[in-house]
């Protein structure tokens, strides 16, 4: 269902790597509808057809693909193709995260799966490992670099000292940011999907809506120049915590990270996703995020899975968060850059200092969001970045 980038991207696979796929289940997998808006003539113009119910209707048909995004049309063609006993495989992280919780319910109730490894991180495998591999590990959280987009922004800022406008008008003509970018660089996308991987690794789904969303419009020339000239990068993380009373706390925000730690150093449209686990502790999975093919992969892999027969895992019936908090509550470290040198290094007795010839910064000990307003009252910030 649909026939873009990514849906052309699964046919093209499914055909490239037939051989293969029918090693797998032993039997071969074929594409024998595409649901479109418009006739698109092609190599495929003979399967194409704009009536769902051919799709919905026929019984050689047991697995449906969307592609189409957004929660309209995909929403409703989702819940008839499982409420059909059809499985379905998804790459939207939109309906995923707004309607996840019941899509799985209704998948389970008819016996099929509803499946969704490429909403999150395109090509990089992590929603299966997250259900399979780190299982009967207790996880206290998961955070990444999501959005290529919004990674590729800053590495330009970081590494050729680009302005956000500039860098965004670069990615723009590369094809990485749409026309509106509204979605990546408000931190919409990369929000939208901790929302999902905070369902997988907890069972629990922090709604969209619960989830805190920022961007990286307000970067500051600034702040680039003084986090490269110490040593630290700055990157747009979704964030979902296991706090100690129990409360999930998921959101996205620009965040400033150490070169120790690995994601400090993924560039340009790659995307890392870090895992932390009792036993495993941190687990990083790294790889393109977005593209026609590395989604696609991630989509076919999900209907090799679907197709072998495999029973649900529990991981795949998800319940609201009984619990959230807001990151406000979070305690972090934070950066803070005022408007006079002088602020900035009275602001915290106990602060570490950083200082180059473009400014002064103050790195902070661990405190909630609501604590450090307080303790700044009406002191005027010009940045202020969590610390991961």
């Amino acid at each position: 269902m649909g026939f873009g980038t990514v849906g052309g991207g699964v046919a093209r696979v499914l055909v490239q790597n037939s051989a293969r796929i029918a090693r797998e289940l032993g039997e071969p997998v074929g594409v024998s509808h595409i649901l479109v808006r418009r006739d698109m003539g092609g190599e495929y113009a003979a399967r194409m057809t704009q009536d769902f119910s051919v799709i919905e209707n026929d019984p050689a048909t047991t697995l449906v693909v969307e592609t189409i995004g957004g929660c309209g049309a995909a929403y409703e063609y989702t819940k008839r193709a499982l409420a059909a006993g059809k499985h379905v495989v998804t790459a939207n992280k939109e309906l995923v995260a707004e309607h996840g919780e019941e899509l799985l319910a209704l998948a389970a109730q008819k016996g099929v799966r509803y499946l969704f490894e490429a909403s999150v991180g395109g090509g990089i495998p992590i929603l299966r490992p997250l259900r399979a591999c780190l299982s009967a590990d207790e996880i206290s959280e998961v955070y990444g670099i999501l959005n290529g987009t919004t990674n590729y922004i800053l590495t330009r800022m970081f590494s050729q000292g680009a302005t956000f406008a500039s860098a965004l008008k670069e990615a723009q003509e590369l094809g990485y940011a749409e026309a509106d970018p509204t979605a990546d660089v408000e931190g919409i996308d990369a929000g939208r999907k901790i929302s999902i991987l905070s369902a997988l690794a907890f069972g629990e789904q922090v709604r969209p809506a619960d989830v805190s969303m920022q961007g990286i419009t307000r970067i500051d020339a600034a702040d680039v120049a003084i986090c490269r000239a110490m040593g630290w990068r700055i990157k747009l993380l979704g964030r979902s915590v296991r706090l100690a009373d129990g409360a999930l706390c998921a959101y996205c925000a620009p965040h400033v990270v150490s070169l120790c730690n690995g994601i400090s150093t993924v560039d340009d449209v790659y995307n890392a996703i870090t895992v932390c686990g009792a036993a495993t502790g941190d687990v990083m999975f790294y790889g393109r995020g977005a593209g026609a093919l590395p989604t696609a992969s991630a989509v076919v892999s999900d209907v090799v899975e679907a197709l072998r027969g495999e029973k649900p895992r529990a991981s795949e019936k998800w319940s609201a968060a009984s619990r959230t908090c807001g990151a406000e509550e979070l305690r972090s470290r934070w950066y803070l850059r005022a408007e006079d040198a002088s602020a900035t290094r009275t602001l915290f007795a106990d602060a570490e200092i950083w200082e180059c010839e473009t400014g002064v910064a103050a790195v902070t000990q661990p405190m909630t969001e609501r604590a450090l307003l307080q303790h700044l009252a009406d002191t005027p910030l010009a940045a202020r970045l969590r610390v991961l």
